[in-house]
């Protein structure tokens, strides 16, 4: 018959480790109801504290189980060359060791943490760093943030799954969510010595007509930047980017005896635009191509699109700025023109 709510029942068991294994038998065959309302962790919860799990009927939901297998070939598939294969999402990502590496990878960042962390501590510290950047990257988007570092620690999957999809849909993932997933969540909590549970309602995916996937709202999303950031929210950071920019373009202008100490103003007209590109690239721009003394605001806008076309012939994707907003003194638009050659040339000696 069903087990009593109260903690003798388990006195039966040994170890936790034996607790957990019945406890996932349980979970993973939905033939036992008895175990459903009492959970194996269940016996160490606090007063007042809760826990939650994923009704076994939910678990088998197709659609439930498509979105757990989109997702897990997209890890696998993003983090082929690392030789990670992901086979169960909640055993493999609690400990923050592939988050890290799915994110560094999906960012084409480096994260600052340890390489392996066998304790808990260490483990929930990776996990606060990794959450912490991908904090940085939804926040701005205004995403629910429905995962903490201790639910992923424990092993839930629909806070993991939360997590998952956000960065799919924010790294729009070249992937097919199953739309309209929801799921029966079991919360348990204890009160007075006794465990309660309730069912409720997780919506995992909604619709292509949603909020995040609304292509006009992710056009609107993906129209704001870093730069846009920086600019709201980060304006100390903002100097040091322009710091890093100045001293990149000087170390390529210095070889023609030229030196740009304003942003805003010296590439308004172009030229050095130009020439830029042309000691990037290693040619020589013909001077009958653009301005070098443009006296007029049409002068200016044809050299500025002359260096965008140079860039797309590089290989580089078009600047978001327009040729004229970078010639109207824009600092963003001017910036953002900057940073896109940075990030492409700034190892070129």
């Amino acid at each position: 018959g069903p087990h009593p709510a109260g903690e003798d029942s388990f006195s039966l068991y040994p170890t936790v480790s034996d607790l957990q294994e019945e406890g996932k038998s349980a979970i993973n065959s939905p033939m036992s109801p008895a175990l459903v309302d009492v959970h194996p962790e269940d016996t160490q919860l606090e007063e007042n504290e809760e826990r939650t799990m994923i009704d076994p009927t939910s678990r088998e939901d197709p659609k439930f189980k498509e979105l757990v297998k989109v997702l897990q070939q997209w890890i696998n598939d993003v983090l082929a060359e690392e030789r990670i294969i992901v086979k169960q999402l909640e055993e493999d990502l609690y400990d923050g060791q592939v988050l890290q590496k799915l994110l560094e990878k999906l960012a084409n960042c480096k994260l600052n943490v340890a390489e392996v962390t066998q304790s808990e501590i260490g483990q929930k510290q990776k996990l606060q760093t990794v959450l912490e950047a991908v904090h940085d990257l939804l926040r701005p988007h205004g995403w629910p943030l429905r995962w903490t570092v201790d639910s992923i620690h424990r092993k839930n999957l629909v806070a993991i799954l939360h997590l998952l999809v956000s960065l799919a849909m924010h790294f729009r993932a070249p992937i097919r969510l199953p739309e309209h997933v929801t799921v029966q969540v079991v919360v348990v909590r204890k009160r007075e010595g006794l465990l309660h549970s309730s069912h409720i309602s997780e919506e995992l995916t909604t619709t292509t007509e949603g909020l995040p996937m609304n292509p006009a709202v992710l056009h609107v999303l993906a129209e704001r930047d870093a730069f846009d950031t920086l600019f709201d929210h980060a304006p100390d950071k903002l100097n040091l980017v322009k710091k890093s920019l100045i001293t990149f373009v000087n170390k390529h202008l210095n070889k023609l005896n030229l030196e740009v100490n304003d942003l805003e103003t010296q590439f308004a007209d172009g030229v050095y635009l130009v020439l830029l590109l042309g000691l990037l690239e290693d040619y020589f721009v013909p001077l009958h191509n653009f301005y070098l003394t443009p006296d007029s605001s049409d002068q200016k806008v044809h050299n500025v699109s002359f260096a965008f076309e140079l860039m797309l012939d590089a290989g580089l994707k078009k600047p978001k700025a327009r040729p004229e907003d970078v010639v109207n003194l824009d600092l963003k638009s001017t910036l953002r023109v900057l940073y896109h050659l940075f990030t492409k040339y700034k190892e070129v000696e």
